[in-house]
C-alpha cells in the first residue's frame, strides 16, 4: 500500500472541497438563511449521492482496467484532459463569491436531504469527475481494485463531509469573512486551478 498516494488524494480532496462550487455555496446559503441543521441535511444528501457515483465508477472502471493497458491509458488521458478543462473553466470564471441567501426557500428536513441527494446523484458531471479523478490514485498492487475505489470514495465522502459540515457550522463567520475580504475568491480560484492541473499531471504519470 502506497501511503503517499493516499495522502496526496486526501490533500487534493480537501483543497477541492474548500474551493467555491455549486454544492458548498448552496450549503453555505442554506445554513445562513435557515440555520446549521438545514445545511447539514443538505450535506448528508450530497454525500449519500456520492456513494452512488462511487459504485458506478468502482464497478465500471475496474472492469475496463482489467481489459487492457491501452484502455487504462485512454482513461488516464481522458481523466487528465478533463481536469485540465476544469482548470481552464475556473480560470475563465469570475473569482467573486456571490452570497445571496434571501432567495433560499424554506424546506422540510426530508426535502433538504432529498434535494442534496438529487443535486448530486442526477449530476453526470460528478461521475465524470470521479472517473477522471480516482484511477490515478489506485494505491495497491495487491488489493482488489473495486475495494480500492470504495476506499477512495469513502475517503472523498468523509473529507468532504467534514469540510462541508464545517461550512454549515461556521456559515455566519464564513459569510462575514467573505464579505469583508473580497480577495479570498481570487485566492480560492487559483488554488482550485493549481489543484486541477496538479492532479491531471499526477494522473498522467500514474501507473497501472
Amino acid at each position: 500500500m502506497q501511503v503517499d498516494i493516499l495522502l496526496g488524494f486526501a490533500i487534493s480532496v480537501f483543497a477541492l472541497a474548500i474551493s467555491p462550487g455549486p454544492d458548498n455555496i448552496f450549503v453555505l446559503l442554506q445554513s445562513i438563511a435557515h440555520g446549521v441543521k438545514s445545511g447539514l441535511l443538505v450535506v448528508l444528501g450530497l454525500m449519500t449521492g456520492c456513494l452512488v457515483h462511487t459504485t458506478l465508477v468502482a464497478f465500471g472502471v475496474s472492469a475496463l482496467i482489467k481489459e487492457s493497458d491501452l484502455i487504462f491509458l485512454v482513461i488516464k488521458i481522458f481523466g487528465a484532459s478533463y481536469l485540465f478543462f476544469l482548470a481552464f473553466r475556473v480560470f475563465k470564471s469570475d473569482a467573486t463569491i456571490h452570497l445571496n441567501s434571501s432567495t433560499v426557500p424554506v424546506k422540510s428536513d426530508k426535502a433538504l436531504f432529498k434535494q442534496g441527494f438529487m443535486m448530486n446523484v442526477l449530476n453526470p458531471k460528478v461521475s465524470i469527475f470521479f472517473l477522471a479523478f480516482f484511477p490515478g490514485f489506485l494505491f495497491s498492487q495487491d488489493l482488489n481494485k473495486i475495494t480500492q475505489f470504495y476506499i477512495l470514495g469513502l475517503g472523498f465522502i468523509v473529507i468532504s463531509f467534514i469540510v462541508f459540515g464545517l461550512i454549515a457550522l461556521l456559515s455566519g463567520r464564513i459569510s462575514k469573512y467573505v464579505k469583508e475580504h473580497k480577495k479570498i475568491g481570487g485566492f480560492l480560484k487559483w488554488l482550485q486551478i493549481i489543484v486541477f492541473i496538479g492532479i491531471g499531471i499526477f494522473i498522467l504519470l500514474s501507473e497501472k
